[in-house]
């Protein structure tokens, strides 16, 4: 079973959270209701299908060099009086791979150092000159909690480049990178690395609350006799772990299960998100072969071969596909461990600096990193909706409209999940009886959509992706010859992002 956060170890039991129900697993009378109200809506809305490759109407390059890049069309720029310009000189990551294989030995800070050191090689930027660390992940390895700074260590940065580690659920590279804008934007540094890193292959697993107490107690036993008392008290059941589950802490609900809710309450059916997912894995392979993921940087893993490509990429058909058994909501979900992102172990990093510095030190930068906002939401009815509440947002505050934005990168943590972002951003009713607006946004046309593929068959490191999102679509951009990138993400919570990205002028 995969998931965006949700697999066969970390996904169980079922979720007990209620609300807009996915069908065959019951509903009240205001459940029913609202999933009726929103059915009504989605009927009058264009049909999503078919999601399938050959509805791309961009052809990617046969040309393996992003140097061979489109000159954008001119537009205005979002650069705004009296604010600091924040640029990408570079950003890179490690070949995303599925948990338990070669990195499976490894902890947290290998892999993000390894990403610091690819970009250090990428960049040749001296360490003394970074000003500051910031590194996102969820999932954390006790032993080394605040892991921008250990690993910033391992990589060789200076032990005066303070470093500091974020968590905001699959956003939280995201949020590394805004609160280097932050930083820099306000003056207070010139050059700070931003990353994210998770590694599903060994995550904490618990004692239960009774065993972690009872060995507590007996840590502080001073006598043989008080030992021996309180290990006669620990009884079998204290030896039962408590497994990790991407589940939602205030609605003890699984991503996956609210995933399929959310597909049945915007009828996404699964032929769509199966076909969605074929699309993703097949474009994904496509850009592989090509050469287009360039921020992927090889990694010699110690004791094992160098990696060098991601090693989800798996496009199936859609026959095969079709024979696996729902994930979450059985016996009639839609949700599957194909349509579903996997879990996955990687890292990334990227160098932001002012743009005076930047062209200081000799540097050409990639993008323009612009306008950005963060949302929340229901966790319970609408924990995926993140990108739905945060793209008309970022593109108000920008005063830029869909049809303005060249390329769009969106995670995605399920198909179902993705389909009903689309279909909520083109509904008017949606927009005017859940998010207060006069009018829907609109969907994000196809053939500017995820074309290198996304979070379904690259993978998904929790604390990663923002970082790949960034630096594929600055790479779009600067191929497909565009100028305004849309970045946009859910998160655990019923949290979500969105950031503009514009290319650095050719």
């Amino acid at each position: 079973m995969r998931a965006g956060g949700a697999g066969s170890s970390l996904a169980g039991g079922r979720g007990q959270g209620r609300g807009l129900r996915a069908r065959g697993d019951g509903a009240g009378a205001g459940d029913i209701k609202m999933t009726s109200m929103l059915t009504r809506a989605i009927r009058s809305l264009p049909s999503a299908s078919p999601w399938a490759v050959g509805l791309s109407a961009r052809s990617l390059s046969c040309s393996p060099q992003l140097q061979a890049a489109v000159q954008p069309k001119s537009k205005k720029t979002l650069a705004k009086n009296g604010v600091k310009n924040v640029v990408v000189v570079e950003g890179v990551r490690i070949p995303f791979l599925q948990s338990g294989t070669s990195y499976a030995d490894l902890m947290p800070h290998d892999l993000a150092r390894a990403a610091l050191q690819g970009l250090l090689n990428r960049t040749n930027v001296p360490q003394e000159v970074v000003d500051y660390i910031v590194y996102g992940t969820v999932i954390q390895e006790v032993k080394t909690s605040n892991v921008a700074r250990e690993a910033a260590l391992g990589a060789g940065f200076s032990d005066k480049t303070p470093a500091h580690t974020v968590t905001m659920a699959c956003i939280s590279s995201n949020q590394a990178m805004t609160t280097g804008v932050g930083l820099i934007a306000s003056g207070q540094c010139d050059v700070v690395v931003a990353g994210g890193v998770e590694l599903m292959s060994d995550v904490p697993i618990r004692h239960s609350r009774k065993m972690r107490k009872a060995m507590l107690t007996l840590n502080r036993a001073k006598t043989l006799s008080q030992k021996l008392s309180l290990i006669s008290r620990i009884r079998p059941s204290y030896f039962a772990p408590e497994l990790p589950a991407v589940a939602e802490f205030s609605t003890n609900e699984t991503m996956g299960h609210s995933a399929d809710r959310l597909a049945a309450a915007f009828a996404v059916s699964r032929v769509e998100q199966d076909e969605y997912a074929l699309r993703s894995h097949t474009l994904a392979k496509k850009a592989q072969d090509e050469g287009l993921l360039v921020d992927v940087v090889p990694f010699s893993v110690p004791g094992r071969d160098t990696v060098s490509k991601d090693n989800g990429v798996r496009p199936s058909s859609m026959e095969q596909m079709g024979k696996l058994k729902p994930a979450f909501v059985k016996p009639y979900g839609t949700v599957t461990a194909a349509n579903s992102s996997f879990l996955t172990d990687g890292a990334s990093a990227v160098l932001l600096m002012s743009e005076e510095k930047a062209l200081a030190m000799g540097y050409k930068p990639k993008a323009y990193l612009r306008d950005f906002v963060y949302v929340s939401q229901d966790p319970k009815d609408q924990l995926l909706l993140g990108p739905t509440y945060a793209t008309p947002k970022v593109l108000q505050k920008a005063g830029l409209t869909l049809a303005d934005v060249d390329v769009f990168e969106f995670h995605e943590a399920f198909a179902g999940q993705i389909l009903a972002n689309l279909k909520a951003m083109d509904s008017d009713w949606f927009a005017q009886n859940y998010m207060g607006r006069k009018s829907k946004v609109g969907a994000p046309p196809l053939d500017k959509f995820n074309n290198w593929g996304g979070s379904l068959s690259l993978g998904h490191p929790f604390g990663a992706t923002g970082c790949r999102l960034v630096m594929t679509a600055a790479h779009r951009l600067k191929k497909e010859g565009g100028q305004y990138g849309l970045v946009a993400a859910c998160a655990a919570g019923g949290q979500g992002h969105a950031m503009l990205v514009e290319l650095y002028p050719q």
